[in-house]
C-alpha cells in the first residue's frame, strides 16, 4: 500500500473525472489522462469484459504540525471508465504515465485477410 492509500485510509476523498483526450488512429486508439499527484503506485487499470477502468489517488497530506493554507486539488481520487469494443486487441493493451499524464494505447485487432476456400474433387 503507498503512503497516500495509508494515509489517506479511512477517509472519504473527492472523487472526479480526469481530464482526457482519446485519438484513433490506424492502429490503434491513444487515451491520454490528466492524472496530477497521481503515481504508479497509486493507479489501478482494470478491463472487464467491455468497460476498461481507470483509478488513481492523488494527494499530499500535510505533515504532523503544518496545515494547509489553501488547497485545491489536494487528496482526491480520479475514475474514468471507458467502453471499448471488439476492434481492441485486449491482450496488447499498453499504459505508461510521465509527468502526471497516463497514456493508454489500445491497439486495434489484426485485420482478417480473405482467405478463399479450396473445393477438393470426389
Amino acid at each position: 500500500m503507498s503512503e497516500i492509500a495509508k494515509k489517506e485510509e479511512g477517509k472519504e476523498l473527492s472523487r472526479f473525472r480526469p481530464a482526457t483526450d482519446i485519438l484513433e488512429r490506424e492502429d490503434g486508439f491513444h487515451i491520454f489522462m490528466d492524472m496530477p499527484g497521481v503515481s504508479r503506485g497509486d493507479m489501478t487499470i482494470d478491463l472487464e469484459e467491455d468497460e476498461l477502468t481507470v483509478t488513481g489517488r492523488s494527494g499530499q497530506c500535510p505533515l504532523q504540525g503544518e496545515k494547509f493554507v489553501e488547497a485545491q486539488f489536494g487528496a482526491c481520487e480520479y475514475v474514468r471508465a471507458i467502453s471499448i469494443s471488439d476492434i481492441v486487441d485486449r491482450e496488447r493493451i499498453k499504459a505508461s504515465l510521465e509527468n502526471g499524464v497516463l497514456e493508454l494505447f489500445l491497439p486495434k485487432v489484426e485485420k482478417v485477410q480473405p482467405k478463399r476456400i479450396t473445393i477438393e474433387a470426389q
